[in-house]
């Protein structure tokens, strides 16, 4: 059930954060976190997102904020380091970060670079970390002649997986199939957090592994719906989100009966700011549970009134979808 709308505004606070390492093509992170019976959720869906979208992300945010959280089967989440689209000049200090992680995330595809660009740094990942497990993010980038290409140049370097190298769940088919020789599998995360039917990439054959997000999946019990019903190994990841969200995404994988892979949640190394923890990868791993927000933080790291006032209207347009739903 939905609290009331006046109980979201009033627990809402929005914060602005400055990102260590420009990512996604921005500098700062905006996010809207509330406080419920249970502790903070976090509703951050990315600006450009419409409120049919953002309410998915709002479902998460109340589920983690009204509800408890299942129970967890691991009290610890091994994270990979997740790399943006760098220069290999860059890649060693943005590794440092990342506390004993054995697996790294490599953005590619990003536009305005070129595949050489890309095969430069992971091959510096891979010289700076001769042992690691290394995968690759083109999120959709590339079309399915270009990802042949780009994943052939890729695999000499030893990748555990490609993920959403392109957008369509018809062009992830064709392009495993094209590519399974080499022993690379394919990843789904847009064609899983984006469609209207989660499941449609597994029916198609297109995806080896799933990237499960709690907060675009609509939260934690629905992803784990969603990896029970597909019966492909998951990996959960996050939405570039603050400590409070990656908590809910440990909460989530804490909670899968088996985690094959590291994890994406250990994106709180991006932030040069946080509004808790902030939850950082040591040794590898992230702990499970919940965090508890920093009021100073969050006053200093407030968004502006004319922001706040922005995120409200949208946090009203969002719910009228979900009461609209209920």
């Amino acid at each position: 059930m939905l609290p009331p709308i006046d109980a979201l505004l009033d627990a809402l606070h929005v914060v602005h954060l400055p990102l260590a390492t420009r990512f996604r093509g921005v500098e700062h992170r905006e996010a809207a976190l509330v406080r419920g019976p249970e502790g903070w959720g976090e509703w951050s869906p990315f600006l450009e997102y419409e409120p049919d979208e953002a309410s998915t992300w709002l479902a998460a945010a109340i589920e983690d904020a009204w509800m408890p959280r299942p129970p967890a089967l691991r009290d610890r989440i091994p994270v990979n380091a997740t790399l943006p689209a760098v220069a290999p000049a860059s890649v060693a200090g943005v590794l440092a970060r990342y506390d004993g992680c054995r697996t790294v995330k490599v953005k590619v595809a990003e536009r305005g670079q070129t595949l050489a660009d890309d095969v430069a740094r992971v091959r510096e990942v891979r010289t700076l970390l001769p042992d690691a497990r290394i995968r690759v993010d083109a999120n959709g980038g590339w079309n399915v002649d270009e990802a042949e290409t780009a994943i052939r140049a890729l695999e000499r370097l030893d990748l555990e997986y490609a993920e959403q190298p392109c957008a369509t769940v018809p062009e992830l088919a064709e392009l495993r199939s094209r590519v399974h020789r080499m022993g690379v599998p394919i990843a789904a995360d847009e064609s899983v957090r984006k469609a209207s039917d989660p499941l449609a990439v597994v029916a198609a054959g297109a995806a080896d592994v799933l990237v499960v997000k709690a907060q675009p999946l609509g939260g934690v019990r629905r992803a784990l719906a969603i990896v029970a019903e597909a019966g492909l190994p998951a990996v959960v990841s996050s939405a570039l989100d603050t400590s409070v969200g990656l908590s809910q995404g440990a909460a989530l994988a804490a909670a899968l009966p088996e985690l094959p892979y590291d994890c994406g949640l250990g994106t709180g190394a991006l932030l040069e700011q946080d509004v808790a923890g902030p939850l950082l990868p040591v040794d590898g791993s992230i702990p499970v549970g919940r965090v508890e927000v920093d009021e100073h933080r969050l006053a200093w790291h407030a968004a502006s009134a004319e922001r706040t006032a922005w995120w409200r209207r949208r946090l009203e347009a969002s719910y009228a979808v979900l009461a609209e739903q209920a």
